[in-house]
């Protein structure tokens, strides 16, 4: 299997010279071939393939010779993205999407290139080497397991650098388990177990509001395209990026205690981009991050071989996980009452009961009936 693992990297002064010349080297190319391709299109109805124009790199090469500087097959994965982006929009265009056409890139928006093969290496002394930059200074906070594939190296919005490898690795099984558990996730708390146990919504944006509301209303005082303002701007993405921080180290701990401790995990298989839609709860959900916390389960389940079974999250917080009676209630109710079997829980605790039974059926139901008069 393919993992990848990300180290923050210090270059010096000149190597992140050096990493900016590349990435303005890389960007130039990746905007040339885009306007290769749109004017072969328009004027002669051709369309060029990836290898057409990785051929007539030597040719471009004797013309801007400071491509030269950078590692060759940086240059060819320039190719291989655009061709890439290319495709993606002609399959969104053959099924019925309305797609943009892949744009140029500015300064600000192109900020990774990649060593698809060789070209790069971890040194004896512990510093990355990179062809065309030299050794990195690197700080590797946790063991790298696998073979070494492909490393990308990464600039953020607040100017930090990170290399990013990907390995192929076997995967790292755990001992067999057989306990089980259904996870319902909300607002008021960020999952709620079966087991009966809560995890508690952090509300990051939300504790950062005002952090955030501070600069960006400094922010709005400078003048746009002045020194100053170009300068401001790290400090917004700083408040953005602390928000991420967090947000990414909350849900893959508490993705990992979940895989760690049971062997069928069933959850709900939420339509997360529509459920943004409504504008009331829109911030809320996003701040939440269940897309990011499904997918970390999802990655670490199959790594670990336990088995992640997604449910239809229709009726589950209405349906009795006693008796099975469905009775509507409004989102304001947190408590199940049934009538018939007088059961008294939580609402939260009742769905996540109802999602693991759902997710031990042979044959999981692909949509809960909806209700009958009288019910």
């Amino acid at each position: 299997m393919r993992k990848m693992f990300e180290y923050r990297i210090f270059p010096t002064k000149k190597q992140e010279g050096l990493l900016q010349e590349t990435l303005n080297e890389c960007r130039w190319l990746y905007n040339h071939l885009l306007e290769q391709r749109k004017a072969a299109y328009e004027l002669e109805s051709q369309r060029l393939s990836l290898y057409q124009q990785q051929a007539a790199f030597p040719v471009l090469k004797q013309e801007r010779p400071s491509l030269a500087t950078v590692h060759s097959q940086v240059l060819q994965q320039v190719a291989v993205r655009l061709d890439l982006a290319m495709k993606a929009f002609f399959r969104r265009v053959k099924a019925g999407e309305t797609p943009g056409y892949p744009r140029f890139k500015g300064h600000d928006r192109y900020d990774s290139f990649t060593y698809p093969q060789s070209g790069f290496k971890i040194d004896e002394q512990g510093k990355l080497y990179a062809s065309g930059i030299g050794h990195i200074k690197i700080v590797l906070h946790r063991p790298m397991r696998g073979k070494l594939k492909t490393l990308t190296l990464h600039k953020s919005s607040t100017g930090k650098w990170y290399a990013c490898f990907s390995v192929e690795c076997e995967p790292g099984r755990l001992p067999e388990c057989a306990s089980q558990v259904g996870i319902d996730v909300g607002l008021k708390t960020f999952a709620t177990l079966s087991t009966g146990e809560e995890i508690a919504n952090p509300r990051f944006f939300r504790t950062e509001e005002k952090a955030l509301a501070h600069v960006q209303r400094k922010h709005s005082t400078l003048a746009k395209g002045t020194k100053e303002c170009r300068k401001h701007r790290k400090a917004v993405a700083r408040v953005h990026e602390r928000i991420a921080w967090r947000r990414s180290n909350f849900t893959h701990q508490e993705s990992r205690k979940i895989v760690n401790h049971f062997g069928i995990i069933a959850v709900e298989d939420l339509t997360i981009n529509r459920m943004i839609h409504n504008h009331c709860l829109a911030k809320s959900i996003a701040d939440a991050s269940w897309s990011a916390f499904f997918a970390q389960l999802s990655a670490k389940a199959e790594e670990a071989g336990r088995q992640l079974v997604k449910v239809n999250p229709a009726y589950t917080s209405q349906t009795c996980s006693t008796c099975g009676h469905r009775h509507p209630m409004p989102l304001s109710e947190r408590i199940f009452a049934c009538p018939c079997c007088h059961a008294h829980l939580d609402r939260d605790l009742n769905a996540a009961k109802n999602i693991l039974g759902l997710g031990l059926q042979a044959d999981v139901i692909p949509e809960a009936p909806p209700f009958r008069d009288g019910e």
